[in-house]
Formats: structure tokens, sequence, C-alpha cells
């Protein structure tokens, strides 16, 4: 120990100090201090450590003072659903798929790449700890699925991670902008919008804002409200974008209004963030539900060379929902950027999660990766879409066969796995009070929990409780 001109007292004020407050204090002294002088100041420590000690005995963690948080608005209408004891109860809630007579269906795709899989288990197919950023393999095949491989260049720019799922790649997103774009930056989402969207993007600490998206008064898109919002905003904002099959609406753009969209974002200096969670389950083709992201990024077509991100989401045009596979993916406008971002997403992804689970990728990069496999995947994707549409038309021809009058044509052009019916919250809770239909409170369908058994029951509870009223709102 230095001793320098302090004297042995004032070395342990100075350990007391530290050891009863945890901070370091600037102590002058000289050799003509007195002994009371020194006893006082360590009497004064001694007030000092008890005021500390009773500062933590309150400021203890106080569980009975911790309220009761909010159910989740769709796994709560899940769990309400599997509680009922009802012959007839209906889940056309969860956005999961179901098949012909109502159960989960695992792609025959699926289980046979999980059968090569175990094959390798031993050899190159481990249960190692994936990288920071996920299977890189995976990864790029992810990213052509969804940019296009013939897009190489395209390709060469993106900064891409994998991520736990698209709710998983929404969050990275969204801490990457929170840290790197201006305070305050806002980040408009179409209203309405999955709910989990919301939150997330709170969580991060961005702006949440609205832009209008769907006309209740039509049953349509508000495409002159979306552009009007969207120039509005200020330049530079973020704007969230659903690639295909929005959620809960199933109201897609135009390629047309696409193009728009895609001329204002470019001219207001917006960043977009895309989240992709239905390609080739919207219309049963993966080339067709991912052209509106293809063509922002093209060079021959939106022009946007940077600033586009994507999540994107394996759980249901692969049926890996317990898996939590996705991607999450930067645009930037040169590799030596690319691997600078890169090197930030995994400064996030490090201390969040560490590194992501392997088994949900590798079934898709097993299917990925074969060209027999992934043609059998392609059918097997296209099967779920149009058992769905089927649903969708079903539906509405049976309400018309029932009785109801109402003008269901929105229905019919609606896309993906949901119908957003117009019906009231009012008629959502008759629905499950009187015929235990289970469906959100804004009236959204999932069509997959329709089949030819209880598709007719379903249409004679809608028609009940929209009959004589409007499923249009002013």
């Amino acid at each position: 120990m230095v001793m320098g001109r302090f004297g042995v007292t004032t070395c342990a004020l100075v350990v007391a100090l530290l050891s009863g407050t945890g901070e370091a204090f600037a102590i002058q002294t000289s050799s003509r201090h007195n002994t009371n002088h020194q006893q006082e100041r360590m009497s004064s420590v001694a007030t000092k450590r008890k005021a500390t000690v009773e500062d933590v005995a309150t400021a203890t963690l106080d569980l009975e003072g911790i309220p009761q948080g909010p159910p989740d608005a769709i796994l709560g209408i899940a769990e309400a659903f599997k509680a009922s004891t009802s012959p007839n109860k209906v889940n056309v809630c969860v956005g999961a798929y179901r098949d012909e007579v109502g159960k989960p269906w695992i792609l025959p795709s699926v289980v046979e790449a999980e059968q090569r899989m175990m094959q390798l288990y031993g050899t190159t197919q481990t249960k190692e700890y994936a990288p920071i950023a996920g299977d890189a393999d995976f990864v790029k095949l992810a990213l052509k699925f969804a940019f296009g491989k013939e897009n190489v260049s395209v390709l060469d720019r993106l900064a891409g991670v994998q991520s736990l799922s698209g709710t998983g790649a929404c969050r990275i997103g969204g801490q990457f902008l929170a840290k790197f774009m201006p305070v305050g930056t806002p980040i408009y989402i179409p209203n309405p919008t999955w709910g989990n969207h919301i939150a997330i993007f709170k969580e991060c600490g961005l702006d949440v804002q609205r832009y209008r998206y769907y006309d209740r008064r039509t049953n349509a898109l508000d495409f002159d409200g979306l552009m009007e919002d969207l120039d509005q905003a200020p330049a530079g904002s973020i704007v969230l974008l659903h690639a295909c099959a929005h959620n809960p609406t199933g109201c897609d753009p135009t390629m047309d209004q696409w193009k728009s969209i895609s001329d204002l974002c470019k001219n207001k200096g917006h960043v977009v963030f895309f989240d992709s969670a239905y390609q080739g389950f919207a219309s049963g083709d993966s080339e067709k539900d991912a052209q509106a992201l293809r063509y922002f990024v093209s060079p021959d077509g939106g022009g946007h060379s940077s600033n586009v991100l994507l999540a994107q989401s394996f759980a249901k045009n692969f049926g890996l929902y317990g898996e939590r596979c996705g991607t999450l993916s930067v645009l930037t406008d040169s590799t030596e950027q690319r691997d600078r971002i890169m090197s930030q997403l995994k400064l996030l992804i490090r201390p969040m999660y560490s590194s992501p689970p392997i088994h949900g990728s590798s079934i898709v990069k097993t299917i990925l990766s074969d060209e027999a496999l992934t043609a059998q995947y392609y059918k097997e994707c296209a099967h779920m879409a149009h058992r769905i549409s089927a649903m969708r038309q079903k539906l509405v021809s049976t309400l018309k066969d029932v009785g109801s009058v109402h003008d269901w044509s929105h229905v019919s052009d609606q896309i993906g796995m949901f119908a957003f019916t117009g019906m009231s919250s009012d008629m959502v809770l008759r629905l499950t009070a009187e015929y235990e239909i289970y469906l959100t409170l804004d009236g959204r369908i999932s069509l997959a929990g329709l089949n030819d058994n209880n598709v007719e029951y379903v249409a004679k509870a809608v028609h009940d409780v929209t009959h004589g009223k409007s499923i249009t709102s002013e």
C-alpha cells in the first residue's frame, strides 16, 4: 500500500467509503488533521453506511406490488377455445394452417428433410451452437428465396442474419434502426396491422405512428389515404410494409399501386422495412408473392439501392411454427458497407439470445438445397394456399345460400390466410357467446380453421349476428 501524505487512518477511511457507498471520493487531507477531526469523519462514514443499508432494504424487488398483465389478444382467445367443452366449437382465431379435417399438417417435404438430417447425425449434422449470425448456408438460401436467385447484385449487398422467426427479425431490425437512426425517428405502421408490430417497435424505443391502410367504409384498401400519410411523414421516416397477404385484412396493393408506393418512399428518403410472413402461402406461387419486394430493390424497378430491410418468416409457408425460423436482412450500398452492418447486427444479437436454434433452419436448408425436394415443397405450399382460397370462396357462397343479403365480395377479393369480414366487436362477442366460434374482436377470420364439416355452421352463425346490421362502418 502506498501511503504518500495520507496516514493509516485516512487510508482506512477510503476503504470504508468505497465499501459503504461503492463510489470514489476525492479526499483531501494533510498531516495537520488531528485525531478529533478524523473521528468525526469516521462517524460520518458510519452514518452513510447505515443509510445505504436502509436504502437497499426499502429498494428491494416488491413482487407483491407487480400488477397482473393483460392476456395476449390472440393467444388468450386460443386458450379460451381449448377450455370450451362445446362439441360445436370452432377456432378461426390463430393463424396456423389446418388440413381438411381441422388437424395440423406437417409438410411431407419437411418430414423427408428431417429423415435426411437424421441420417447425417454425428457427421455433418450435429447439435453444436450456431454462429451468432446463424447458419450462413441457410441464410443464403433464404435470401435467394425472397429476393430471387437471379438478383446477384442485390444478394451480394445484403447483410443477413438468422432470426427467431419473423418476430425476432422485427425485433433485431427495430433495435438496429433505433440504435443508428436519429433519436425520435418515427416508424409508420399500417392501420390495421399485426398486433405484435406495435409492441415490438415500441419496446425498441421507436416512435410508432400509423398510416391509413384499410377503409372500413368500403372494406377495401385506402390507397389515397396511404399515399397521403406516407407523403406527409417526415423525410427519412421508417415505413413498415407487409410484403404480401396483409395481416389482418388480406388486402394487398396492386402491382401498379406498389410501384407508386415505391416511388414515394424513394423520393422521400424513407427507410423501407418489409415484413414477409406469407411468401408462397398467399397465392400459392412463391415468385408471385415476392413481386413487391423484388420490384423495390431492382435497379430496373424501384431502384432502392439500400435502406431496405426484410423480416422473413418460415412459420406459415413451411409449417415450422414452433421452430422459430427466419431471417433479418439489410440492403446496403456495397460489400464493405454490408460487412460493417453485419458486425453491428451480431453485436445486437449476442447479448439478446447469443445464437439461434438450428433445427428449423436445417430443415429449410435441406429442402431449398435439393432441386427435387424444393419442387415437392412448392406443390405442398400451393396445396395449402389453394385449400384456404377454396374455403374463402365457399364461405362467401354459403353465406348467400343461408340467406345473407350482404355484399361479401370484399372477402372473395382478399388473399392469404385471413378474411377481414367487417363484423363489429359486438357481433364477434355474440359469435363466441352463442355459437362458440372464436375469433379476434376486429372481425378477422382465419380461413385455415374452416373445412367442409364446419363452414355451413359458421356461415349460419355469421348470418345470424349480421342480419339487418351493417358490416361497414362510417
